[in-house]
């Protein structure tokens, strides 16, 4: 049975190990070493997660298993979006910054549960609406995504490091 519960201090070690992880294994052929250690060692750290987890702004959900073993978690954000969102704007969104699944707990559910807490979250913030990046060439997120309500609204730019690679701005209004 998976379990939704919000992120504690004791659980920062298994989010930075399952997000590198998780990154690695769906993108890490994408870059160069370099820019890959300069991304991971910057954003997917347990210092990082620190930082995440004591901003009043930020919200972290995790799924774990019966035994506590962690199968991904969905990380929100409010008071932030993103430039490159055309206008007109919405006035109150929130950003869903990071959705991952333990690769052995992909099709599983999963990733829904979590997007469904990430839609409830936000509303209950009062957003006006959800949106998130995701790579141009991971087809499979799109039509996750989609699945879900969100539609693509701008082409942008996402950075590993020195290399820039094409996303998309996906939104879901609420």
């Amino acid at each position: 049975m998976t379990t939704l519960r919000p992120a504690t201090s004791a659980d920062i070690p298994a989010l930075a190990e399952l997000a590198l992880a998780s990154f690695v294994e769906k993108f890490g052929h994408l870059y160069k070493p370099e820019d890959l250690q300069l991304f991971l060692g910057e954003y997917r750290t347990e210092a990082a997660y620190r930082t995440q987890l004591d901003d009043p702004g930020t919200l972290i959900q995790i799924a774990e298993d019966e035994d506590g073993y962690l199968l991904g978690y969905c990380l929100i954000i409010r008071g932030d979006q993103f430039d490159e969102r055309p206008l007109p704007r919405p006035e109150r969104p929130v950003i869903l910054s990071q959705l991952y699944c333990a690769p052995d707990a992909t099709g599983r559910g999963i990733g829904s549960r979590l997007t469904e807490w990430a839609i409830a979250e936000a509303k209950a913030w009062g957003a006006d609406a959800l949106q998130l990046s995701v790579y141009a060439e991971n087809f499979g997120a799109h039509k996750f995504y989609h699945r879900h309500g969100f539609e693509k609204v701008a082409d942008m730019g996402f950075w590993v490091g020195n290399h820039r690679d094409d996303e998309f701005l996906f939104e879901l209004k609420l």
